[in-house]
């Protein structure tokens, strides 16, 4: 068999195999093929029936007629099965057709077929109820791994920016900071890479926008029409085709303090890593904020919490910082784990293992809130660790003992990817998920 005939084989082959996964379970398409057929069936009848029912006794004589002339031609035990394929056929090309016709319409530059979409939308959407809590570009990143295992996903975020563009817009029109929430629903869309490129454009002239990014300005503009930061989001998230949830953890207008060693105290989360100091208890003001009730739902429902990865004392622990949301964790009988961050961070992070991030993490919540830590095992390159020490950053290093000691389980895995170059480390959002996926269905 030549080379085109070995194709052509290959092509029917797998066109029998797409026409078979229509009849896979959940997909509901065989009761709407029956229904269709008995459709097709009834109209017939109806309109037999309609013509005073004479009709009815001559179709009928005239299909035995017509039956009986076939017999003589083709044998029935040829005749019958030829006929019951030709119409199975029939039926199956003009729903497909159809189906085509809708798709064509509904996604004209989209390759991917309507069967692939449907079983693609089924296995999602019977993935677990994750719950990822956090903020910055490391929740982000998650996100854009875990939504392949899932559409159930919902990301709680801090909203206690106050620099940059957020910052800005945060002290000028009094919304609350919309850039980790951006970052999120960026990650989250299904047309990633050019939402992403949308949302992170920043303007580089005008007094009023410069330094301003676009998807800022949208959800400050959503927030403005739909009266506040959470039906902003739901409503961007419709637009965008966002897979899964984004929620902000409170709607209160929170700021960060912190306390050093040293005995100073630093207001803003902008001016913590400013300050270089050792920190030695975080707040925030007001003192009891209240969580959105959203967020304690989807924790309280969750299959699945995950907590980071992020800055510890800027994106993770201002979340933690509610009672109602730290009290909502530590209730769950879901499995918990804690994403520890690859390199320290200057001004937060100085020095710190992986069991000084996780003890930081029990003195705010007062409680054992997570199950595991996730922990990088590779190190950085030679290039990328001369980079960052240049910043005084370097690898967590993970003190097992320690950890131990305060009853965490240590998943160890190959997680980090490294830009060639200019030497930045970060989480990889495909291998991220993948060992959380696996951890998780190990533990459920």
């Amino acid at each position: 068999m030549d080379n085109l005939s070995q194709k052509k084989s290959i092509k029917k082959a797998n066109q029998w195999l797409k026409c078979y996964q229509w009849l896979s379970p959940g997909l509901f398409v065989k009761r709407w093929l029956l229904i269709t057929v008995s459709g097709v069936v009834l109209t017939a009848l109806g309109i037999a029936i309609w013509s005073n029912l004479t009709p009815v006794n001559r179709l009928i004589g005239l299909i035995s007629l017509l039956l009986e002339s076939v017999a003589k031609i083709m044998p029935s035990y040829i005749s019958g099965p030829l006929g019951i394929i030709s119409g199975v056929f029939l039926i199956f090309w003009g729903q497909s057709q159809t189906l085509s016709t809708i798709t064509r319409v509904l996604k004209p530059e989209n390759d991917e077929k309507l069967l692939d979409l449907l079983m693609t939308h089924r296995r999602l959407n019977r993935g677990p109820k994750i719950v990822t809590i956090g903020g910055g570009t490391g929740l982000s990143n998650l996100l854009r791994g875990l939504k392949e295992y899932s559409a159930n996903i919902t990301a709680i975020v801090t909203v206690a920016d106050d620099g940059g563009s957020s910052g800005r817009l945060r002290r000028e029109i009094g919304v609350l900071p919309p850039g980790d929430i951006r970052n999120c629903l960026a990650a989250l869309a299904d047309e990633e890479k050019l939402l992403t490129e949308l949302f992170q454009y920043r303007f580089n002239a005008g007094d009023g926008l410069s330094g301003h990014s676009f998807g800022n300005l949208f959800l400050t503009a959503m927030s403005e029409i739909t009266g506040d930061l959470e039906k902003a989001i739901a409503a961007s998230s419709q637009v965008l085709a966002v897979r899964g949830k984004v929620l902000p953890s409170t709607l209160s207008d929170v700021s960060l303090w912190v306390k050093l060693k040293d005995g100073r105290i630093i207001e803003g989360e902008s001016n913590i890593a400013k300050a270089k100091g050792k920190i030695d208890t975080i707040g925030c003001h007001p003192t009891t904020p209240r969580a959105l009730p959203a967020a304690i739902k989807a924790i309280q429902e969750a299959d699945y919490l995950i907590i980071g990865p992020g800055s510890l004392y800027t994106s993770v622990i201002p979340n933690l910082l509610l009672r109602e949301i730290t009290e909502a964790i530590a209730f769950s009988s879901a499995p918990r784990i804690y994403i520890c961050n690859i390199m320290t961070e200057p001004g937060e992070t100085d020095g710190y293992t992986v069991s000084d991030h996780i003890r930081a993490i029990d003195k705010v919540c007062q409680s054992k809130i997570f199950d595991a830590v996730l922990v990088n095992r590779h190190s950085p390159s030679p290039n990328a660790l001369r980079r960052y020490a240049g910043e005084n950053s370097h690898p967590v290093f993970l003190d097992r003992e320690a950890v131990s000691k305060l009853g965490r389980g240590i998943v160890l895995a190959n997680i980090m990817e490294e830009e060639p170059n200019q030497g930045y480390v970060r989480h990889n959002p495909q291998l991220l998920a993948q060992i959380l996926l696996r951890w998780y269905n190990k533990n459920n």
